[in-house]
């Protein structure tokens, strides 16, 4: 069969530096993505254009490329990534000098089109200060046009992470506009790739199962001609690739199980997944639907600044020393927002053991109020406070957070553009929307919910969690390793009963979703993360926590299920 071997050698901006060779090295490839744009990424590149108008794209994909740029052009492996950040035509033009000053003939093309700054009229703005960033994601066809016209390397700026993959395999395979089904069998095999090593064991529930978490290799889908995938990994790369998994990453930062792109709507309901192999997981069956007639708008707004401070609270009667700071700061901070970490242990053995932290955030429109008049009032207490005072660290001064907001705007109201490598600018239309009925999803689970004799064990100990942040939306996928687990939990675990085993989430109207071909349900939590991780205070700000938080949880669990082994 055909295929089209894509590896990721990075699914955010820091990731490791050497996985790009790594992959390189380590067997056949067609394609080398890399994705290194999240929400927070994009305020990030803002400031450091903000200083250097010339920067504002991933440095650390150049720092990659030198070693490896000339091993992909020799190999004949494509190089697609949206390393350009809020700076493609940047970003291209040092890689175009790398070549040059390497002496590797790579043809550099990149795209352009997603920064909406100049448009801002189009949008449904947030109140308050205006954006700073506003980035349209596009989708595959732009990419699809540089590789038309012979491109070694593609930049981008903000497209979907799921475009990396897709773009390639459209241009591969021919595939049409319309050909939602394949569209849609590639988005889903992006999505697995984009976080790079979480697809091979990495932020896993049962790591202790994963071989080799000492240095993960990196995902590597083989896509055919028909959208199906299997993810894979090269022989002897550590890690592990298994239902399990690719089931958490397919989980990550979803939302419904119509998954939303500029190309096709993925029905992620459709999944077939199977193992075919050892670290094989094969996925087909995938159904797309017709595209929204808008596309998805990254903001970054600077909301104000921010300060902390973390006073380490020792021994006895730690609420009490916490409350007393409180009363001491309140009158000068009658706004700041209070975290009291619990990680103290009764009969400490070590002085860790006899700790607490207690957090202290202050936010203000402008540094001045929060800045060294916060920090000397926390020092000034060192003498004046409670019995053991000390600080993790010096408090220092008021910092900018940034608050993240999606828009959307008509999809005909932004014109992507691929630049070539001779520097002919073309602009790239969107496709007509094609008719489509709708695809139906996976019918009911049926069968027994298993009961008899039950056991008060953590949750985690008969299901899987994954979860991550969208902007102030957590989302938290929890699956189950056999049929009769999945049948349990979808009886159990209600919306009602997450309120009760999580109670931060009582709050907010959490969404419930079914996803019955990958045995798992998906719980969607808006305004848990406030206004996102740039200015959220939580000790978690991204969420990454609140799955493994649920699956420590201690419920009834029917016997019947303790023990089970995978059963796929």
């Amino acid at each position: 069969m055909d295929i089209l071997r894509v590896g990721n050698c990075s699914g955010f901006y820091g990731d490791r530096m050497a996985a790009m060779r790594e992959l390189l090295d380590g067997g056949d490839l067609d394609v080398l993505t890399g994705d290194y744009l999240a929400e927070l990424t994009m305020l990030i590149l803002w400031r450091s254009r903000v200083k250097d108008p010339a920067k504002g794209y991933a440095t650390t994909f150049l720092r990659q490329l030198e070693d490896c740029l000339g091993l992909a052009h020799e190999r004949g492996v494509k190089v697609v990534v949206n390393a350009g950040g809020l700076n493609p035509a940047g970003c291209a033009d040092a890689v175009r000098a790398l070549a040059e000053r390497l002496g590797v003939p790579a043809a550099v093309a990149h795209v352009e089109g997603d920064d909406l700054t100049h448009a801002l009229d189009l949008l449904d703005l947030p109140p308050g200060n205006p954006p700073v960033t506003a980035n349209a994601y596009l989708g595959a066809w732009p990419i699809v046009a540089a590789l038309d016209d012979g491109a070694d390397v593609v930049v981008t700026g903000r497209v979907t992470d799921a475009a990396l993959v897709c773009g390639p395999a459209a241009w591969r395979f021919g595939w049409g506009p319309t050909d939602y089904d394949a569209l849609a069998g590639a988005v889903v095999a992006g999505h697995v790739l984009e976080c790079g090593a979480q697809a091979t064991g990495g932020n896993y529930s049962y790591f202790a199962e994963v071989p080799g978490m000492e240095h993960l290799g990196f995902p590597i889908a083989e896509v055919a001609a028909d959208g199906s995938a299997v993810v894979t990994k090269h022989p002897g790369a550590g890690g592990l690739v298994s239902v399990g998994t690719v089931t958490a990453q397919l989980l990550y930062e979803v939302g419904s199980p119509r998954y939303l792109g500029p190309d096709v709507v993925a029905r992620f309901d459709t999944i077939d997944i199977a193992q075919e192999g050892p670290d094989r997981v094969r996925l087909s069956g995938v159904r797309g639907e017709p595209p929204p007639e808008t596309l998805k708008v990254a903001l970054n707004v600077v909301g104000g600044f921010r300060n902390a401070v973390t006073f380490v609270l020792t021994g006895l009667d730690l609420e009490a020393k916490a409350d007393l700071v409180r009363r001491q700061l309140a009158p000068q901070f009658p706004d700041a927002e209070y975290a009291l970490s619990r990680t103290d242990m009764g009969d400490p053995r070590t002085n860790e053991e006899a700790t607490a932290h207690l957090r202290v955030t202050v936010k203000a429109a402008t540094p001045e109020p929060i800045g060294r008049a916060f920090s000397s009032a926390a020092v000034e207490l060192g003498l004046a406070s409670y019995p053991g005072f000390t600080m993790t660290a010096p408090p220092g001064d008021a910092t900018p957070y940034g608050v993240y907001h999606p828009a959307y705007v008509a999809r005909d109201a932004v014109t992507p553009v691929v630049v070539h490598a001779d520097g002919r600018r073309v602009e790239v239309p969107h496709p007509a929307i094609g008719a489509a009925e709708p695809v139906p999803g996976a019918g009911a689970w049926t069968g027994d919910v298993p009961d008899g004799p039950t056991e008060r064990v953590p949750l985690g100990r008969v299901l899987g969690a994954r979860s991550g942040d969208k902007g102030g939306t957590a989302n938290l996928g929890v699956w189950a390793r056999s049929d009769g687990a999945m049948r349990w939990m979808l009886a159990f675990l209600t919306v009602e009963r997450l309120h009760e085993l999580l109670p931060e989430t009582a709050a907010y109207p959490v969404e419930r979703y079914e996803f019955l071909t990958l045995r798992a349900v998906n719980f969607v939590i808006p305004g848990l993360l406030g206004e996102g991780v740039s200015s959220s205070t939580r000790a978690d700000p991204q969420a990454k926590g609140l799955g493994e938080w649920l699956r420590a949880r201690v419920v009834d669990v029917p016997v019947s299920l303790l023990g089970q082994p995978p059963e796929r």
